[in-house]
């Protein structure tokens, strides 16, 4: 369903971080040495490339839609326009099944994050979930003033995080902060750029 008056509460530094926020799922945390130990580092710089071509590509797509027909709705509402109602129809439950999904996926990942340290073991995983599921309850019921600066300063500690974890990373590889300095050795041991060849990637 479309409404064209449109209310704007997000100032441009929210929809920024929220874009750069919702760009960095939580796969980059908890998924990428799964990644890497089946394509290899090159399989999955590669891989990465490849996707984010199809998605810059989708995304530029979207984007010219969205500033020739400006909708509150979501891409569903392009669907139903030019394509057909039915396709709009389809799409817009398709993408809510799909973010419940992930909504849930991402507190299950939240909730054993937090498990894996000894401090955080005082609660449950289920525990944990429950109150990560309230806090986003709290977080969308109100207005979305408040959800997008609590999205602004959540996606700013995802980029922080993401800053300290390449410092360290060099830092370690180099073997400034001590220890055995491996370079680019690693990629040059046997398959090591490419693991598990075509089917890794």
């Amino acid at each position: 369903m479309e409404d064209n008056k449109m209310n704007r509460s997000l100032n441009s530094r929210h929809i920024s971080m929220i874009a750069i926020g919702g760009a960095i799922g939580t796969g980059l945390f908890v998924a990428t040495g799964n990644i890497i130990s089946q394509a290899g580092p090159g399989g999955a710089i590669l891989a990465y490339l490849v996707i984010g071509v199809m998605l810059y590509f989708l995304m530029a797509s979207i984007g010219e839609l969205a500033t020739f027909y400006p909708v509150s709705g979501s891409f569903s509402s392009y669907s139903t326009r030019f394509i057909d109602s039915s396709l709009g129809f389809t799409m817009g439950w398709l993408y809510w099944a799909l973010w419940s999904l992930v909504t849930s996926v991402d507190v299950i990942v939240a909730s054993n994050v937090l498990y894996f340290w000894d401090t955080f073991k005082f609660f449950h995983p289920i525990t944990w979930s429950l109150i990560f599921i309230t806090i986003l309850l709290l977080l969308n019921i109100f207005s979305v003033k408040s959800f997008g600066e609590t999205e602004f300063w959540l996606s700013l500690i995802k980029v922080l995080t993401i800053i300290v974890f390449v410092i360290f990373g060099f830092l370690m590889i180099f073997g400034i902060l001590g220890g055995h300095a491996y370079g680019f050795e690693n990629y040059t041991k046997g398959q090591a750029p490419f693991v598990g060849g075509i089917s890794g990637f």
